[in-house]
């Protein structure tokens, strides 16, 4: 991959990107994602277990960061192999987190203006995970639904080429391009996930991806 490091991710619109796993991105991730006409998650890279970002993401809750977490597990013997990669990763049933995150998300946005439209297109992700569920596959289902919302091009099984954009290193809260009008934000709060966008903004989330 060609490594840009922390380079202006708009700096170059074309060919593919490689991001770093994320449940949930930040405005700024898709901010990222959206500056190219391909860009897909490296599911390769080396599990680290300190990189809670990979499954959580931060929404504003009475004016505050409130971060969600969906917990995941290695499975057996995951190391006997050697290294393991984060596509190897499971989802873990534990804490019922498809219960409680769809209440905080209610609890936190159910006043903004879009959350009754756009809450039930998220609402098959949250279902207890079948034995053997990986993590990978649950984020790729989350960013195709948030991708479909946003009119991106969808990562589909795009195989990134040795020369995609590498935008692994994106803070996983790296704030969007432009601040945005909030019900829970006064100020403003950056660096939250396009979830917040999108139940604020609706159909003009777009527009705030763009510099």
């Amino acid at each position: 991959m060609a490594h840009l490091g922390m380079t202006h991710p708009l700096a170059i619109r074309q060919g593919a990107a490689a991001l770093a796993p994320r449940l949930f991105g930040s405005v700024g991730w898709y901010a990222a994602l959206a500056s190219y006409p391909q860009a897909a998650m490296d599911f390769s890279m080396r599990y680290d277990k300190r990189l809670k970002s990979t499954h959580r993401f931060a929404i504003a809750d009475h004016g505050k960061v409130r971060e969600l977490t969906i917990p995941v597990s290695r499975p057996e013997g995951a190391f006997a192999s050697g290294r393991l990669a984060w596509s190897g990763i499971l989802l873990s049933p534990h804490g019922r987190w498809w219960e409680t995150i769809p209440t905080a998300l209610e609890s936190a946005y159910g006043r903004t203006p879009f959350y009754q439209y756009y809450a039930p297109k998220f609402a098959p992700l949250y279902r207890e995970p079948a034995p053997g569920a990986l993590l990978s596959e649950f984020l790729v289902e989350a960013d195709t639904i948030v991708r479909a919302i946003l009119g991106l091009p969808q990562a589909a099984d795009l195989d990134l080429p040795p020369d995609a954009a590498d935008l692994r290193a994106i803070p996983a809260d790296a704030p969007g391009p432009q601040a945005y009008w909030q019900v829970q934000g006064s100020p403003f709060i950056p660096g939250l996930s396009i979830l917040d966008l999108i139940f604020n903004q609706g159909p003009e989330s777009p527009l705030y991806l763009k510099y």
